[in-house]
């Protein structure tokens, strides 16, 4: 599937039961612009490493590519995305610093203000 945003391709993957906030039993994250949308199937042994070679894989990667997705309306999903970064943080991740270096990642030309959003999660955080 590719991104209807930008085009570029997505990564699919399918998403855990009992995360309020994404319905959907499968989601892609786009490598480009990393919005995420809902998708009609979910990639067995998704590789996140076509977002960035700094996204995290093992337990800590779904999580973070739901809580990347959900970061452009983080008014509506700040609980969701707090749930989700704890996931990350028990995976063995720190999940700012894969924000930071996602927004500082050249190739990335995210739909949102990572560096903001990062700060506006620490604070939350906090």
């Amino acid at each position: 599937m590719d991104c209807p945003d930008c085009g570029a391709a997505t990564v699919a993957f399918a998403v855990p039961d009992g995360l309020d906030g994404f319905d959907e039993p499968a989601a892609a994250l786009c490598t480009h612009c990393l919005a995420l949308h809902t998708a009609e199937s979910a990639n067995s042994n998704p590789d996140f490493t076509a977002v960035s070679d700094d996204f995290p894989t093992g337990a800590a990667a779904v999580p973070m590519a739901l809580a990347i997705g959900l970061l452009d309306s983080l008014v509506l999903h700040r609980e969701t995305v707090e749930i989700l970064l704890e996931r990350v943080e028990r995976a063995g991740t720190d999940p700012l610093l894969v924000i930071d270096r996602l927004a500082s990642d050249p190739t990335l030309d995210p739909n949102t203000d990572l560096a903001t959003r990062r700060r506006q999660v620490a604070q939350l955080r906090d």
